[in-house]
C-alpha cells in the first residue's frame, strides 16, 4: 500500500524547517531548565543529565535530519532511482535508521522521567510496575522498529513489519504517558484535598497538577495525532515526529517549572506547614519536617521522607 499526503520530498523539507524552529526555543527552554535546576546552587542532578542528554540526542537528530535533506536533494539528486521522493521514502536510507535510533533513545528517555517523578511522589514501587512494563514494551520496539526499516530496501515505513512495530511504539508510549501523568496528578490532587481544610490561606498545589496535566496533553496530542496519520497511511506523520522533540523536552522540563511554582509562591511557608500539621498531628518536630520537605520539593528527591501518611510511633 502506498502513502497519501504530501509528497515525501516536500515532507521533509516542511518537517527539517519546522525541527529547526522548534530547536531555538528549545535552546532557550534548556537554558531555562539548567539556570532553574542550580538556582543559587540548589543543584537537582537527575533533572541536569537528563535535560543535557535530551539536549545532546535533539541536536543529533536535527544534524542527522540536515544531511538526509542533503543527500535526497543534492547529493543523490539525480543519481537515485525515481529522484529525491523516492529517496526520502526508502526506510533502508542510513540517516533513516540513524534518526530513528536518536527517537528511540529519546522516548526511552522522556518515558522513564516520568515513571521515575511517579515512584518519587507514590514512594511505592508497586504503582510503577505497569508503567515500567508498558516502557521496557516499548523500549524493546523503538529498538526493533528501525532494524525491520533497515532490512526494507527500497520499502516504506507503511509497509512490512516495520508497520506493526511503529504502531506498537506509538500505542505503548500514549499509554504509559496517559498512566503515569494520571497517576502523578492525582497523587498531588489528593495531597492538596488531605492538607486544604488546614489551611490558613489561599495557596494551593493546584498549579503543580496544571503543569502536569499540560505537559500529558502536550505529548498525548502530539502522539495521538502521529498514529492517526500513521493508521491512515498519510506522510505528515513524518513532520509531527520530527516536530515531538518539543514535546518530549516539554515532559522532562516539567519539575523544574513546577520547583519554581513551589519556590515563588509566597504561600508555600504556609502550605507546608499545613502539610506537616497534617503528618505530625502532635506538633512535634514540625520544624525539622517542615524543612525536609521544602528541601524535597525544590530537589525533587523524596528519599528522605518517610511517609506523607502516617505520622510517627
Amino acid at each position: 500500500m502506498g502513502s497519501t499526503g504530501l509528497p515525501m520530498d516536500t515532507t521533509t523539507i516542511i518537517s527539517t524547517v519546522l525541527e529547526c524552529i522548534l530547536y531555538g526555543f528549545l535552546v532557550l527552554m534548556f537554558i531555562g531548565t539548567t539556570w532553574a535546576s542550580t538556582y543559587k546552587h540548589d543543584v537537582n542532578r537527575p533533572i541536569i543529565c537528563v535535560a543535557i542528554l535530551l539536549f545532546i540526542l535533539s541536536t543529533a537528530h536535527i544534524i542527522v535530519d540536515i544531511i538526509r535533506l542533503e543527500d535526497g536533494l543534492v547529493k543523490y539528486r539525480n543519481t537515485f532511482p525515481g529522484g529525491p521522493a523516492a529517496f526520502f521514502q526508502d526506510i533502508s536510507q542510513p540517516t533513516f535508521f540513524t534518526k530513528n535510533i536518536i527517537y528511540a533513545f529519546q522516548i526511552m528517555l522522556g518515558d522513564g522521567v516520568l515513571i521515575y517523578r511517579c515512584y518519587v511522589v507514590w514512594r511505592s514501587i508497586g504503582i510503577i510496575i505497569l508503567p515500567s512494563l508498558l516502557w521496557c514494551g516499548c523500549s524493546a520496539a523503538t529498538l526493533i522498529a528501525p532494524y525491520y526499516a533497515s532490512q526494507a530496501t527500497g520499502g516504506d515505513v507503511f509497509t512490512d513489519q516495520t508497520r506493526i512495530w511503529v504502531m506498537a511504539v506509538y500505542a505503548l508510549t500514549l499509554s504509559t504517558n496517559l498512566i503515569s501523568s494520571g497517576l502523578l496528578a492525582y497523587r498531588i490532587w489528593m495531597m492538596e484535598r488531605k492538607v486544604s481544610a488546614m489551611r490558613a490561606t489561599n495557596g494551593t498545589l493546584m498549579p503543580i497538577v496544571r503543569v502536569v496535566v499540560d505537559a500529558a496533553l502536550i505529548y498525548s496530542g502530539m502522539l495521538l495525532a502521529m498514529l492517526i496519520c500513521f493508521v491512515s497511511d498519510n506522510n505528515t506523520q513524518f513532520i509531527l515526529q520530527d516536530m515531538k522533540h518539543l514535546s518530549d523536552l516539554t515532559a522532562t522540563f516539567q519539575w523544574s517549572t513546577v520547583r519554581e511554582v513551589m519556590r515563588r509562591r509566597e504561600t508555600c511557608g504556609d502550605i507546608l506547614r499545613s502539610l506537616c500539621k497534617f503528618i505530625y498531628p502532635d506538633g512535634h518536630q514540625i520544624e525539622s519536617a517542615e524543612s525536609i520537605l521544602l528541601k524535597a520539593m525544590r530537589s525533587g528527591n523524596f528519599r528522605h521522607v518517610k511517609s506523607w501518611e502516617t505520622p510517627p510511633g
